[in-house]
């Protein structure tokens, strides 16, 4: 869990995270699904943090039925595919999610 401190700590992604959202033309609840992953995964190195968002905000809108390639998400978030291929899972087993096998 995370506290109103980390959200205000981590405002720079979580406002990157709202910048890529809106070029992949994602809703709230997605947004607010990868907000959460993010801030309750935090990567202490900072060199992390652009990934673990943007395997937030791709498996938050997996999770709204909004999806979007991980292309396309690593482009908007400017990490590579294979960033968020490695971390996305990890996300949502660390939310409780079962994750899919296909």
């Amino acid at each position: 869990m995370y506290s109103a401190r980390d959200r205000v700590r981590e405002e720079e992604w979580l406002t990157e995270m709202g910048r890529a959202a809106d070029s992949l033309g994602l809703g709230s609840e997605p947004r607010s699904t990868a907000e959460d992953l993010f801030l309750s995964n935090v990567p202490d190195a900072e060199r992390s943090k652009p990934a673990v968002a943007a395997a937030a905000l791709y498996a938050g809108a997996l999770i709204a039925g909004e999806e979007r390639p991980q292309t396309d998400v690593a482009d908007a978030m400017d990490v590579s595919r294979l960033s968020v291929q490695q971390r996305w899972k990890t996300l949502l087993e660390n939310a409780g999610f079962r994750t899919p096998t296909w």
